[in-house]
């Protein structure tokens, strides 16, 4: 017959934890199996001052006691009745639990060894005892446990497999065959058995058995694919790679839509260096919907590492494509399209798939922030505003999803609104400086436009506490003031540090340039204003203008005005420009 196991380490936690929940309940329900009751009924010569009723009570207060977790006074009870009852083996039993819990595994060995010799046949007691040598490394004893558990229950699978991972882990591997052997005449072959014993071998450096066993269930199996499988991954671990290639290839011909099949072929034609081989076998891996779509989602994300490679995103790009229509209805495939979709700069069609996968499932909340910046970076406001305001009403805690709505209402110059949802950003999110800094700074800018300079100011600061260098509110802050004519040599700080983090920004040298001018230092001005010039791809006629203003106090008339008149050529449109080119004087 075949069965399934349970995962576990050197012992069955599941069992250990299911022998333990199962004695504490039957010890309360007065079951005729519980060891509490088995122990009691059978009334023990206690060799203490106390009769069997007195050490029945002092026992099930001791429960009491653990029950309540009050585990000192626990073991301090059960103390007393071991001593009163040096064969009283459940308070033996309970007391070593306790200490186990306290991670005290030296001391509750000698108490479950006890126990055992009061009741060789109790499995509970054996089991423990098997956890408390696994836990303290003491795999040397494990066997003679096991052979004892084999005996009280010769038909449980499981102590057959803990068995021989003793034995392997004591190098005793032909003593591990053995006893996998012995499970197998008993329970019958199972894919268990024959993958635990394929281990064995290749520990010993028996590849030609590991493949013959595997190559023996083929042969009785032909049509079962998962013995393919595993034989191509012993050739393969092993650095047969032509063998394991031979092995897949047959596999395929049986059955042509298994997924699996294609993803170790992927495996090995990738370490073979074999990258279009390899990405072959992956797209038709991915049209398959038997592959989970979380599998293949970890395939796609270890692409990542190799961007920005443009083949790396390319072909990431396509095998996202593929998942999206093999599994069309599900949210993930879309939000995984769209990233690669974006990876790859295609924001339109990135748009479309997020939208798609929102469609599908509203509730993934980081689909719905990629979507709102993809609407911002396209400058589309109201598609930002209405699906940004969705947003928060399925996540109204969202700092990000309200600094970002709270943008696009700044850049329609609806200040109030937007002043309230960055107000939500800073009270939702007190450790992400980041946040913190852009959405003070977009507060500075907000009162700056309301003309509440007190109010402007303060968010600033807020903004720069956060975070000292973020570039464009040093900018911001520095520019206002230099136009307010006020805290110049502040501002001047400011103003310089945003082109030490940001060289050649033709914006940040215009604002130094222009603070220089104000504080009269117009030779220093001069050569900030030219770099902004050299670094200005728009032609700003601001930045000429400027520049002639500077001109003029240093005595160069004729080129101030000859600069003034490319700045009224290049749009600037100043109500004073064209008084100072009449008058060929600067004009405040």
């Amino acid at each position: 017959m075949r069965y399934k196991r349970l995962k576990y380490s050197l012992r069955s936690s599941a069992c250990i934890y299911y022998y333990g929940v199962a004695f504490c309940l039957l010890s309360f329900v007065s079951t005729p199996q519980s060891p509490v009751l088995a122990q009691t009924s059978a009334s023990p010569k206690s060799t203490g001052s106390l009769d069997s009723t007195e050490i029945r009570q002092l026992f099930f207060s001791a429960l009491r006691e653990k029950t309540v977790e009050n585990l000192k006074h626990a073991s301090e009870l059960f103390e007393r009745v071991i001593q009163a009852d040096p064969r009283n083996d459940a308070s033996l039993y309970e007391l070593a639990n306790l200490k186990k819990i306290q991670n005290d595994y030296a001391n509750a060995q000698p108490l479950l060894e006890r126990a055992v010799a009061v009741k060789p046949n109790n499995e509970w007691y054996w089991s423990a005892l098997a956890d408390s040598y696994e836990k303290s490394n003491n795999i040397g004893k494990l066997e003679n446990v096991f052979n004892q558990l084999i005996r009280i229950n010769p038909n449980k699978p499981e102590y057959y497999f803990d068995k021989a991972n003793a034995l392997v882990i004591l190098k005793r591997y032909d003593d591990a065959l053995a006893v996998y052997d012995q499970l197998e005449q008993i329970a019958g072959p199972s894919d268990d058995i024959l993958g635990s014993r394929q281990k064995v071998y290749l520990k010993q450096g028996k590849i030609d058995k590991a493949a013959a066993d595997i190559e023996k269930a083929i042969a009785e199996n032909p049509g079962q694919i998962r013995y393919y499988l595993l034989l191509s991954e012993i050739y393969n671990s092993n650095g047969l790679t032509d063998k394991a290639v031979k092995v897949l290839l047959q596999a395929e011909k049986l059955d042509a839509g298994n997924g699996q099949v294609h993803l170790a072929l992927a495996d090995i034609y990738r370490d073979k260096k074999s990258n279009d081989a390899s990405f072959k076998e992956l797209t038709q891996a991915f049209a398959i919907p038997d592959i989970s779509i979380d599998q293949k989602i970890r395939i796609l994300t270890g692409y990542y590492p190799k961007f920005p490679d443009p083949n790396a995103k390319a072909s990431a790009l396509e095998l996202s494509r593929i998942l999206s229509i093999t599994h069309s209805k599900d949210s993930k495939a879309f939000a995984i399209y769209g990233d690669m979709l974006l990876t790859n700069d295609k924001l339109k069609e990135a748009k479309e798939a997020y939208k798609t996968s929102i469609a599908l499932d509203g509730q993934i909340y980081a689909v719905q922030e990629q979507l709102l910046r993809i609407e911002l970076s396209q400058n589309d406001l109201d598609g930002a505003i209405k699906d940004g305001e969705n947003t928060l009403s399925l996540f109204p805690n969202q700092a990000w999803a309200n600094y970002l709505v709270g943008v696009a209402y700044a850049q329609k110059k609806d200040f109030n609104k937007a002043l309230g949802y960055v107000k939500n950003a800073t009270s939702l999110e007190l450790q992400d400086k980041e946040l913190l800094s852009l959405s003070f700074s977009l507060l500075g800018d907000c009162y700056h436009d309301l003309k509440n300079n007190k109010s402007s100011d303060e968010a600033y600061d807020k903004a720069l506490a956060n975070n000292p260098d973020n570039a464009y509110t040093l900018n911001n802050y520095a520019y206002y003031l230099s136009l307010r004519n006020e805290q110049l040599d502040k501002a001047a700080q400011m103003s310089a540090r945003s082109t030490q983090l940001q060289p050649n920004t033709s914006s940040f040298e215009d604002t130094y340039a222009w603070i220089l001018f104000m504080q009269k230092k117009y030779s220093d001005a001069k050569l900030w204003m030219e770099k902004a010039l050299a670094h200005d791809k728009e032609n700003s006629g601001v930045k000429y203008e400027h520049y002639g203003d500077i001109l003029f106090y240093l005595g160069k008339t004729d080129d101030a005005v000859d600069n003034w008149k490319k700045a009224k050529g290049y749009g600037d449109k100043s109500p004073i420009l064209d008084r100072k080119i009449n008058e060929k004087k600067y004009v405040e």
